[in-house]
């Protein structure tokens, strides 16, 4: 009996060194050596300083920038908190919701349909991508409010448009972060005197 347990107390220390320790040092070492981009979460840094991860949301809400689809993740991006909703779509919440953002979309196109990544949240809530549709239909918004031409934005719309990975997995996408940070640099927004 006494050998039974100090054999297994053996074995439980051995494989928690192996398993508990020196794997994830390999596994972690190895991304870092191969994948130090992506081990790290692919940040995205502007002069010095992390604005955000090409992998994850952000809120983007004034009429200068693109907006992203709308986050169920707690209050909004929360990566601790990444889920969608949960709602039915017969839900009245979800219906008033998606309501209230189809409505204030639809305030710069009267009488167009909306997109729907505009309007409905992704599973995760974390969704950094919109369709190019969805960019597309922001574009005078967007022209409009930073004072350039529709042309310009929509040569930055194009130069962001993500085509499907292998030609066949997934969908045309834009990054929402990408894109604004382009933005920026392509037509800064002055500051009021």
């Amino acid at each position: 009996m006494r050998r039974n347990i100090i054999t297994a107390i053996l074995y439980t220390l051995v494989t928690t060194i192996i398993f508990g320790v020196a794997y994830p040092l390999l596994v972690t070492g190895a991304a870092q050596l191969l994948f130090k981009d992506k081990a790290n979460g692919q940040l995205i840094t502007e002069n010095g300083t992390v604005v955000g991860s090409h992998l994850l949301g952000q809120s983007f809400s004034a009429p200068t920038y693109f907006h992203s689809r709308p986050s169920a993740a707690g209050n909004g991006y929360d990566a601790a908190n990444s889920s969608g909703s949960n709602y039915a779509p017969t839900n009245q919440k979800l219906i008033d919701r998606v309501k209230g953002d189809a409505a204030a979309a639809n305030a710069d196109h009267p009488g167009t349909d909306v997109p729907v990544d505009l309007v409905t949240a992704s599973g995760s809530g974390l969704d950094p991508d919109i369709t190019p549709a969805a960019a597309e239909y922001q574009v005078a918004r967007v022209a409009k409010e930073r004072h350039i031409s529709e042309s310009a934005v929509h040569d930055l719309v194009a130069k962001h448009t993500q085509a499907r990975q292998f030609g066949v997995l997934g969908e045309p996408r834009v990054n929402v972060l990408e894109l604004n940070l382009d933005l920026d640099h392509t037509a800064p927004l002055v500051a009021a005197k």
